[in-house]
């Protein structure tokens, strides 16, 4: 019989532990959390110093019951909880169940699930850190109670179903505030001038954009502008003027915390923030390696800080001297400052072990863990790497009056580019531009000039990754809020996700707005960010987490009063479409239901007919000339499918391959993609033309 006793929250880090611990230890897994606030009711006595009423989770009863009989027949327990906030909550949770004294050293914390950490971390227990369980505490009261105070009155003011939260009304609010100044953007029209020139005895031409007149930078507003520009300089000599050269240095970037890697995730695999999550803790909790058994394979994934130990850095420097050599190491370790001392308790997201590179394990990973764990890998080993080296110029050449500049950059020495480039929300950054050898005073060839019409972009929809970005910055939320808050704003049918993009509905925008008319504070930005920080100082024990929610409810609850006297009914209209039901020829309107959003009747109940909301793939069906669709299967999963596959007569079109912008070069049908690697194979939705070819997957994206 095993006479101590580990505890951990998944059987997943259970079994990955156990094999590290061996005999004498028995490990179980609470499953998570054990207790928390009911479901039926608020659960927070306000009156009695806001004391939160917990009860054992529906469906723990059985777990409960294991883990007390574990525990009497054990000597010792230890409670090796995440190490965060929330972790710490759940191990105070379980104390209380296991009739646990606060003072004994029971609690143990790890920031990686390697036998070095683990056995280390058993060796000097702990007691629970009350003030991190407090500072979890005051959160999830204060998120219960803006929740079940606002909700039921959106409930009745508006409709059932409806939900408010501290978190998610701003992230709502931000993404309503992004459309409005999208709806009122007003484009202005600005030209530029692209002059190619060509210099004597060199091969390839290049670029150079106007700057301005004399030497001063001027702006193109007009066609008129541009035209008496290209009228001047039609035979004009183009000389050059000024030639300056340089070197410029590329830093790493810092290894992953939380948001960096969502939005990494996001940008260069196309993972939602859930996703990212999901499959980021398979890699923390352990995976069964071919030749090494159970290990985790990064360190703990909820964190703000980019510090690494010295032990990683030590490591990861003999490596980088070893595969790339003594060049690629800095001659002093990179450091990266986090934003503030607070968010130092863990390390960044890193591999555990560098030695344990991503094509040697990938065979022991699924798809989606090898493309997450090599991005991680690589993104913190070139972080650990020397700068990129460029070679600049910039040439100043003269038209008549008027003055062209060209720049260019060559790369010198590649550093950390060697391994790892940053993904962008916006487009890329463009790679070297080549430019010829320019003296001062020469003359340049007049190849063509180039105008161009443009107009000013309104901002940009949020993505998922641009998102989490606004929300780090901001300091709204967490870490551990991000990915949750997001898929909640999804599933109330707030926002839609539209490709990439991230769209409020007429339901967010209604909600959005009687949020920021009755409940100011609680949609306003800076005072979420000031609550969070007051959250940090109760971790810190600085402040009193009772206090905390004294001061925020004294204010809250007149402002609760004010919009429950002011508020009207308000009415939303379902969203009409142009499709049209088939059954009765009424128009179909847009419903959401607990899958998302679907067209369904307005004659409801007389007509009950309901059916997806299918996107356009913008091709025609090679069978039938029919309009192809974007589908969904029951679990999600995207395929192509003929608009006439439930019609007479019946078009059987169907893949689960999606189109790619070309045509077959045989038969005028359009290509399917299938990626592979960097590559991307590309076939003939024709099942009769055998067509095919294989395109670098960058090139074919753009």
């Amino acid at each position: 019989m095993a006479d101590k006793l580990v505890i951990v929250e998944s059987p997943a880090k259970a079994n990955t532990i156990g094999k590290f611990l061996g005999k004498g230890y028995k490990i179980v897994a609470s499953v998570g959390h054990v207790r928390d606030l009911p479901k039926s009711q608020m659960g927070v006595d306000i009156e009695n110093d806001f004391t939160p009423k917990y009860i054992t989770i529906r469906g723990k009863g059985d777990i409960i019951s294991k883990l007390k009989k574990e525990a009497k027949n054990a000597n010792t327990i230890y409670l090796a909880t995440d190490p965060d906030r929330e972790g710490e909550a759940i191990s105070w949770h379980l104390a209380n169940l296991l009739n646990i004294d606060n003072k004994e050293k029971c609690r143990v914390t790890f920031n990686e699930i390697t036998k070095n950490a683990v056995k280390n971390a058993i060796k000097s227990p702990r007691q629970i850190n009350m003030d991190l369980v407090d500072a979890q505490q005051a959160r999830r009261v204060l998120d219960r109670i803006v929740g079940y105070k606002i909700s039921p009155l959106l409930w009745k003011k508006v409709k059932k179903g409806l939900s408010a939260g501290r978190v998610q009304s701003v992230t709502t609010r931000l993404i309503c505030d992004r459309e409005e100044e999208i709806e009122k953007f007003v484009p202005e029209e600005y030209w530029t001038i692209t002059a190619r020139l060509q210099k004597e005895g060199v091969k390839s031409p290049f670029d150079a954009k106007f700057y301005g007149l004399d030497n001063k930078k001027a702006e193109l507003k007009s066609e008129e502008e541009v035209n008496k520009i290209l009228d001047e300089i039609k035979n004009t000599v183009f000389k050059v003027q000024k030639v300056k050269k340089g070197e410029k240095k590329k830093n790493p970037n810092a290894p992953f915390t939380t948001s960096t890697m969502q939005q990494e995730a996001s940008r260069k695999l196309g993972f939602s923030t859930k996703k990212t999550m999901i499959v980021a803790q398979q890699l923390y909790e352990g995976i069964e390696v071919k030749g090494v058994g159970a290990v985790g394979l990064v360190t703990y994934i909820r964190t703000d800080s980019t510090r690494v130990s010295d032990e990683a850095q030590n490591q990861t420097s003999e490596y980088i001297k070893e595969k790339f050599g003594e060049s690629f190491l800095p001659k002093t370790k990179n450091i990266f400052k986090n934003k503030s001392a607070s968010q130092d308790a863990h390390e960044c997201i890193r591999p555990t072990s560098v030695e344990m590179d991503p094509q040697s394990i990938k065979e022991s990973l699924s798809k989606e863990q090898y493309r997450l764990y090599k991005l991680i890998w690589d993104r913190f080993v070139a972080s650990q790497m020397t700068p990129a080296v460029y070679d600049t110029i910039n040439a100043d050449i003269e038209a008549g009056k008027y003055l062209f500049k060209a720049s260019g950059s060559t790369i010198k020495f590649q550093g950390f580019t060697i391994l790892y480039q940053e993904g962008k929300d916006e487009e890329a950054e463009e790679g070297e531009i080549i430019i010829p050898e320019l003296i001062e005073g020469e003359e340049l060839k007049q190849k063509k000039i180039d105008p161009k019409q443009h107009f000013t972009q309104p901002p940009p929809r949020y993505t998922e990754a641009s998102l989490v970005r606004t929300l780090e910055e901001k300091g709204i939320g967490r870490p551990s809020t991000y990915a949750p808050t997001i898929t909640t704003i999804l599933s109330r049918g707030y926002i839609v996700k539209e490709g990439k993009t991230l769209i409020p509905t007429e339901l967010g925008k209604i909600v959005t707005d009687i949020m920021k008319n009755y409940f100011q504070d609680i949609v306003d930005v800076e005072f979420t960010a000031q609550m969070e920080q007051k959250l940090d100082k109760v971790e810190e024990g600085e402040k009193k987490w009772v206090e905390v929610m004294k001061n925020f409810y004294s204010q809250f609850v007149d402002v609760l009063k004010d919009a429950e006297d002011k508020i009207g009914n308000i009415e939303i209209p379902d969203e009409v479409t142009d499709e049209i039901c088939e059954k009765c020829g009424r128009n179909m309107v847009i419903k959401m239901g607990r899958n998302g959003r679907f067209l369904a009747c307005p004659g409801f109940p007389e007509c009950r007919n309901a059916k997806p909301i299918l996107v356009d793939a913008g091709v025609t069906c090679p069978k039938c000339g029919g309009k192809v669709y974007i589908k969904k299967t029951r679990k999600g999963r995207k395929y192509l499918g003929c608009e006439n596959n439930n019609s007479e007569p019946k078009c059987d079109f169907m893949t689960w391959d999606m189109p790619s912008k070309e045509n077959c070069p045989n038969c005028g049908n359009f290509l399917l993609k299938k990626y592979s690697g960097k590559k991307v194979q590309l076939r003939c939705s024709n099942e009769n033309c055998d067509f095919m070819k294989t395109a670098e997957r960058q090139e074919e994206e753009e």
